[in-house]
């Protein structure tokens, strides 16, 4: 292959990997990888093992996405591409954040920025700032993300890259959400939403419907949730994402969870699982396989609720996955303990404690903790310890008052209440029981408060989105009019936000038309009927020209002009405008007024260059200017009624593309106002007995 053609093969695997068409990049990216050598020094090789690796962690295949990740650096240094090399540490960085090794995945991000920083290259700056505020998002250091988040915003919206604007503002509305900023998360996901609409990138917009049905089901509206998740998983599934219609179906059995349709929430999670097994997306598997247990374990099947959490466990640990397999040996403690197999709970419990300790995650250790403090305290264990029951209990309390978790820390309190009780300490354990009602209330008063907030919030959110669609719904309005006014190609111009547009074109052929004695037609009917029959003439004019490709400019009273050859080129422009032209005479033969008879147009055909554009900045208008308009205005006021008159121009340009169809009638040469003494024709149809 080519260097053009390896590239090119390179883009495709790009583009298929960005639009979620995960097979069809692995099969472009290890297509290239066959073909390149692995010392290529253009690194086209890193490059196409990089996209392999985000297609393979977009499957959850977190361990062979690594491998490539760690091979594509390796290629880059040996290359000496410092770029290459930042965006394969920025990759390690993203796989280490899901395989939750939160340390590897800042050493690399950290690094990757130094880098970036150092080459001034904005582009990776934005983005391993963003990496960057992933990271310490799922450390739940909410406020250094949102920091890092906005500073890749500001660099996003300085470089004018709406891919990265709406890449930040999604994570930011994830970070406010995670703080119950609901109303500033939605302000973040509509901005995201509004410009992935704007780039059509349907699987922004399919993930963005997505984390607003998380919202509204954080906010309690379930209803909301159900619309927007249900949409989501439609959008995906018709454009063939499995894997991402099957995270919102599982969404969708999250919400029956939480509306205690425990059956409906199984029916959904079952679906999405079998999806995701389907697709070999073993993070998503085993995630699933962890939501299923708990389910189980809510309707008591406890037997079936250990067989997921098992098979979850598995696969988290074979995955890498330290912090989701922690939480899952905690749930397989709960339910051994909800079965008094107390001594398989301790193990689970133990396990669990030790893996979120290596991890540094207080939540989990509190929580663990918590309920090891509570197994010793439970007289019907044969490991009942009380000293290890107060140990442990002790060491929960202390720290969920350290991450601010009342809602455990009341229920820690009371289980130490219960055990001094139980082994006579009483004056302590009325000092427990005491703070044990203190701070329930305080719980009780913070959830009133809550709730409030979130019906605050709510109302936010929804006024947010009928703002929303009320400016898709003018936006919708103003790009109708866009098109129905403007050619399309000027039309998306403006909507991409072209505020001037001048162009120059070399070879166009303009069209010019006008009503033979319309002055004296215009004195002899209304008013109305004037207008009807212009409104209908004109009509069947722009029928025609869209027949042949042209372009109508504008119309002048009773002048009709119109182009071919701009703002779409076409090389044979000159024929098309003949062509039409000739059907345009033909309609004339035929055209009819009442009371007046039939009528009659002069034609004038030119070819030439001409400058086209924009003006005017409320009601926008296409125009075209220069030497070419001006003589096909001539060859039409010089013309005669019911023909076409054309410039020696014209005729070339035709004869150039061998237009068999068409012959051209000599006038001589005549002058023409404003441009001298001109060689013109009268152009005919050829008819089938020449």
């Amino acid at each position: 292959m080519t260097q053009e053609e390896l590239q090119a093969m390179l883009d495709r695997a790009q583009e298929s990997q960005k639009m979620g068409e995960y097979a069809d990049a692995e099969y472009y990216a290890s297509e290239l990888i066959k073909a390149v050598p692995v010392d290529d020094t253009s690194c086209v090789h890193s490059s196409a093992l990089l996209v392999l690796s985000d297609s393979l962690r977009m499957r959850g295949m977190l361990k062979q996405s690594l491998e490539k990740a760690e091979l594509a650096l390796s290629l880059s240094i040996q290359a000496k591409d410092l770029y290459q090399e930042a965006k394969a540490m920025s990759t390690l960085g993203v796989v280490y954040t899901l395989l939750g090794d939160y340390q590897q995945a800042l050493n690399y991000c950290t690094k990757a920025l130094a880098l970036d920083e150092e080459l001034g290259h904005n582009v990776g700056m934005a983005r391993d700032r963003g990496n960057l505020g992933v990271i310490y998002q799922n450390l739940a250091d909410y406020p250094l993300a949102a920091e890092y988040q906005k500073q890749a915003l500001a660099i996003n919206r300085e470089i004018g890259a709406k891919d990265g604007i709406a890449r930040n503002n999604t994570n930011l509305g994830i970070v406010y959400r995670s703080m119950g900023n609901y109303d500033v998360s939605m302000a973040h996901y509509i901005e995201a939403l509004s410009i992935s609409e704007e780039l059509e990138d349907i699987p922004s917009i399919c993930q963005l419907n997505g984390n607003i049905g998380g919202l509204y089901y954080a906010l309690g509206s379930y209803d909301k949730a159900l619309e927007y998740l249900y949409k989501a998983v439609a959008d995906s599934s018709l454009r063939g994402e499995k894997a991402r219609a099957a995270r919102f179906t599982a969404n969708i059995g999250s919400v029956y969870n939480s509306l205690g349709q425990h059956d409906k929430a199984l029916e959904y999670y079952l679906k999405a699982l079998a999806e995701q097994e389907e697709q070999d997306n073993k993070t998503d598997v085993a995630t699933l396989g962890g939501n299923i247990g708990i389910v189980y374990a809510e309707l008591r099947s406890y037997e079936q609720a250990l067989e997921y959490f098992m098979k979850a466990l598995a696969t988290h640990q074979e995955l890498g996955r330290k912090s989701s397999a922690a939480l899952v040996l905690g749930n397989i403690g709960n339910v051994y303990t909800l079965i008094g197999s107390y001594d398989k709970a301790l193990d689970y419990y133990t396990r669990a404690l030790m893996a979120h300790e290596e991890l540094g995650e207080k939540s989990g250790i509190a929580n663990v903790s918590g309920n090891i403090g509570s197994l010793y305290a439970d007289d019907q264990f044969v490991g009942y310890d009380a000293g290890k029951a107060e140990e442990f209990l002790l060491k929960a309390i202390a720290l969920s008052k350290e991450v601010g978790a009342k809602q455990h820390l009341y229920k820690y309190d009371k289980a130490v209440a219960e055990l001094y009780k139980n082994t006579n300490r009483k004056a302590e354990a009325y000092d427990y029981f005491e703070h044990y009602h203190t701070v329930e209330k305080q719980v009780q008063s913070e959830e009133a408060t809550r709730q409030s907030q979130l019906m605050e919030y709510r109302r936010k959110v929804e006024e947010a989105e009928r703002d929303r669609q009320v400016k898709i719904a003018r936006f919708q309005e103003q790009e109708k009019l866009l098109y129905n006014t403007l050619p399309a190609q000027i039309a998306e111009r403006i909507l991409q936000g072209e505020r001037t547009i001048a162009d120059v074109h070399q070879n166009v052929s303009v069209f010019f038309s006008d009503i033979v004695g319309f002055t004296h037609l215009s004195q002899q009917i209304s008013a109305e009927s004037l207008v009807q029959m212009l409104n209908r003439l004109f009509s069947q004019f722009d029928q025609l020209s869209r027949k042949y490709g042209l372009e109508k400019i504008k119309t002048i009273g009773d002048a009709y002009m119109a182009v071919c050859g701009a703002p779409n080129q076409c090389n044979n422009h000159a024929e098309r405008t003949g062509l039409f032209a000739l059907e345009v005479s033909e309609l004339m033969d035929n055209f009819i007024v009442d009371s007046v008879g039939q009528i009659s147009v002069r034609i004038g055909l030119h070819t030439g260059s001409v400058v086209a554009g924009i003006i005017g900045e409320v009601k926008f208008s296409y125009d075209m200017w220069g030497d070419a308009v001006n003589t096909a205005s001539r060859m039409e006021s010089h013309g005669e009624a019911g023909k076409i008159h054309v410039s020696e121009e014209f005729k070339h340009a035709v004869e150039t593309v061998h237009a068999p169809s068409l012959r051209f009638i000599p006038r001589g040469e005549m002058e023409i106002k404003g441009k001298g003494m001109m060689k013109t024709y009268f152009l005919e149809k050829l008819s089938e007995q020449d």
